[in-house]
């Protein structure tokens, strides 16, 4: 008896998705500040100073350099911290201060990218402890993240793994070894200039919310520029993966609005801190 020829097996394929300013509309990793000086972990300068990293960053993206320094002052922040209170706060405040700022539109594409037979990857540069409870929550099958050297329970303050720049792009080429993605079949969103390895590493790069050199690169190479205007909580969204994404219009006056009033908090502080106080010496 003839056995027939089996058919053969379909490439498996995933959707790559920056975090921030991509699927979320702000930092992750400055998202928790106020969580963590409630928590202790962190005083009212720094939540200041994070407020006003935010502000930046929601403003114009960061570039390589924005982002080094803002790893840099990470770092030197959660030395010391205890991991699993990090673990803790992350866990308690999540619903509260991340499932209000994640897009309805990325939300969506992760819906459409499931129902055709996707994979969805979080790959970001802020710490796991942050990200992989975050892409829980979103229902990604796997997540890239930066990892932090961890002693006696608590962060050194060292990087153990920096996923940035190319090392995005490293990630989705070994997980398309050993996970069999055909990485010319896969999809890959972000908003910023570093991360074009990672978008150039997939036959569909997206541009999302793109900052201004990513956005010309997007156009130079072709590649489709999405934005994403709409936070909003998953339990008030209805899935809408058959809708396709709206193509980029301009900042909406929302956004504006809200960094402004960032901005405003911070640049309000330093006045007051600068001001000379009746009966203190100045230092």
């Amino acid at each position: 008896m003839e056995i027939p020829p089996q058919s053969p097996v379909p490439p498996r394929t995933a959707a790559f998705f920056d975090l921030d300013k991509t699927v979320i509309a702000r930092s992750s990793a400055l998202t928790f500040s106020r969580s963590f000086y409630q928590g202790g972990l962190i005083n009212r300068r720094a939540v200041l100073r994070t407020a006003y990293a935010q502000f930046v960053y929601l403003l114009g993206g960061a570039d390589h350099e924005q982002t080094e320094r803002m790893r840099e002052f990470l770092s030197a922040l959660c030395r010391g911290w205890n991991v699993s209170q990090v673990k803790e706060i992350v866990a308690e405040t999540l619903h509260q201060v991340v499932n209000p700022i994640i897009y309805d539109e990325a939300a969506s594409l992760i819906e459409r990218h499931h129902a055709e037979g996707r994979d969805v990857v979080i790959v970001s540069s802020s710490g796991a402890e942050v990200v992989e409870p975050i892409g829980e929550l979103l229902g990604a099958d796997r997540v890239v993240a930066t990892r932090m050297v961890v002693a006696e329970g608590c962060y050194t303050g060292e990087v153990d793994y920096y996923a940035y720049g190319p090392t995005k792009a490293e990630a989705i080429a070994g997980l398309a070894r050993t996970e069999g993605y055909d990485l010319d079949r896969c999809y890959a969103y972000s908003d910023s200039i570093t991360d074009v390895p990672m978008l150039a590493a997939v036959g569909h790069p997206h541009a999302v919310n793109p900052d201004r050199a990513l956005r010309r690169e997007a156009v130079a190479r072709g590649w489709p520029v999405l934005a994403f205007e709409r936070p909003v909580r998953l339990r008030q969204r209805i899935p809408a993966f058959s809708l396709p994404p709206r193509p980029a219009l301009a900042a909406g006056a929302a956004i504006v609005a809200a960094v402004g009033a960032a901005g405003l908090v911070w640049f309000a502080s330093r006045r007051r801190a600068a001001r000379p106080v009746a009966g203190q010496l100045s230092v």
